[in-house]
């Protein structure tokens, strides 16, 4: 069996995502993973803007190799994510919705909703995610059409 790839990641949430957010950040932490917590620091009301862009902006800088953002639906944390030049942020609530984001969109920030989904799925879909790969071809020339 292959051994996954350790990765530098960046995890941030608002009041909404914050206990999947630190489920999450247990999990990578347990499997090796560096991780870098954002913020919020607990389920009190926050903006969730004041800790996701922080997160997508160290993922595009390279600071981190992958960004994690976490929020009520994850919607509007998908939103300011993707408002970051070089993010490719992915709305994921299956496996497979984060398999097509790694294999076809080469996504760098994973956005999951705490409301939408359960604890298990959340966990399942962060691994998958991290597991899968960029296929390139027809999709390179996608995502650089978006970039341009």
């Amino acid at each position: 069996m292959a051994l996954m790839k350790k990765f530098t990641i960046a995890i941030g949430s608002d009041h909404a995502g914050f206990a999947y957010k630190e489920k999450i950040k247990f999990m990578l932490l347990e499997e090796g993973h560096t991780v870098k917590d954002f913020g919020t620091a607990s389920n009190a009301p926050c903006d969730y803007p004041d800790f996701i862009r922080p997160v997508a902006e160290a993922a595009a800088r390279g600071n981190y190799e992958r960004g994690i953002v976490l929020g009520g639906s994850g919607s509007g944390e998908a939103i300011v994510a993707n408002r970051v030049r070089g993010v490719r942020c992915g709305l994921c609530w299956t496996e497979q919705t984060a398999i097509w984001n790694r294999s076809h969109n080469d996504g760098n920030v994973l956005s999951l909703g705490q409301r939408t989904i359960d604890e298990e799925t959340a966990l399942k879909i962060v691994k998958t995610w991290l597991a899968a790969e960029f296929e390139g071809g027809r999709h390179l020339a996608r995502i650089n059409k978006i970039d341009s």
